[in-house]
């Protein structure tokens, strides 16, 4: 009756080692494939300058906020980084731009205690530094577009600060 127990206990263990080496010893027979059914293996990643700038713009942007880079470091970076997304724009081709025909005049910044501004394209009061009337309302948290008197952000839900 002993024996029994003995080569019950040493086959369940033995069964035990084998079915933890699964994953080791046969690693892509076990997992599935990540996303399920469609691993997303037909796709390619956009590789070109102007993404991989504005993707590593959004890298330090992130790094900065969780504290992982310095401020001397980040500006470096952003200087750097901003110079190649400017140069990728610049070299885009002129069929990705819309027709300046078909381009709607944006409206002018106005600035409630000074009024228009000379800067076409002004977000901020070159006097007091307020933010205009026609630049666009940007979340803090996750750089999406509010809606004009937005009280939450659509995209990332974060309270909009007045």
């Amino acid at each position: 009756m002993m024996a029994a127990e003995v080569v019950a206990g040493v086959a369940l263990a033995l069964g035990l080692v084998w079915y933890v080496m699964i994953p080791v010893l046969r690693p892509a027979a076990v997992r599935p494939a990540a996303g399920g059914a469609d691993d997303g293996a037909d796709e390619v990643e956009d590789l070109s300058p102007r993404t991989v700038a504005l993707r590593a713009l959004k890298e330090i942007e992130f790094d900065r906020a969780t504290g992982k880079l310095s401020d001397a470091d980040y500006a470096d970076l952003k200087q750097r980084y901003t110079a190649e997304a400017l140069a990728a724009l610049r070299d885009a081709p002129a069929a990705a731009a819309p027709s300046p025909s078909l381009a709607a005049t944006p409206p002018r910044a106005v600035c409630p205690d000074h009024g228009s501004r000379p800067e076409d394209e002004a977000v901020f009061c070159s006097q007091c530094g307020r933010r205009l009337a026609a630049a666009g309302a940007y979340c803090a948290r996750c750089g999406a577009t509010l809606e004009a008197g937005a009280t939450y952000c659509n995209s990332c839900g974060v309270r909009v600060a007045a």
